[in-house]
């Protein structure tokens, strides 16, 4: 038996083939890893994720675990969306992606979003009611989908309306963010069936 604390926990990461902020999703999904948890990178074709840093200059390329439209999100406890302002923005345009954000949130399972990625959540019309955290220049947006509040903070948790929010503003903020994270898919209680 393992002795990591995320051994067997399930993550979903989802992304758009291009314009990924490199280390939202490069440093959430190898500390995952690293704690045990099995975590799946969907973009929306099978081609190499090509990430940047700072939303202009090229990063790593990732090749995807799967697809959107292949996706099983029922086989996941967690979902997390990494920014970039280019990602966020083609993952609204993705009705495979607004479903699942959806299904997480109407099953009461945890979404995680950083910076640029509460887009996404406005899109799929999930922060009713929520508080949160973002990328400054996503406040009015968050606020117009019927969020409570807009907060500048490091991390916010909010489990208001059935399902837990994970929300953080930058790069600088991934070791706040992935604490909450770490300490949602620890606390959570029954895992996914294999699927």
């Amino acid at each position: 038996m393992s002795d990591k604390p995320l051994d067997g926990r399930r993550v979903l990461v989802l992304v758009s083939n291009y314009g990924v902020e490199q280390d939202e999703l490069l440093v959430p999904t190898r500390r995952l890893q690293e704690d045990g948890a099995d975590v799946t990178i969907a973009a929306v074709t099978s081609d190499p994720v090509q990430t940047l840093v700072g939303d202009r200059d090229p990063g790593e390329a990732v090749k995807p675990t799967t697809t959107l439209e292949a996706l099983d999100p029922g086989a996941h406890e967690l979902l997390l969306i990494p920014g970039g302002t280019i990602n966020a923005d083609q993952l609204r345009l993705e009705s495979k992606a607004l479903e699942t954000i959806r299904a997480f949130a109407e099953s009461g399972r945890p979404i995680a979003a950083i910076c640029h990625g509460p887009w996404a959540l406005v899109e799929a019309d999930v922060l009713r009611g929520k508080t949160l955290t973002s990328y400054p220049s996503v406040r009015t947006d968050a606020r117009n989908a019927g969020a409570k509040s807009w907060v500048d903070e490091a991390v916010v948790s909010d489990s208001a309306n059935g399902y837990t929010l994970i929300t953080s503003r930058t790069p600088k903020d991934l070791d706040d963010f992935l604490g909450a994270v770490r300490q949602s898919l620890a606390g959570s209680g029954e895992r996914p069936a294999d699927g």
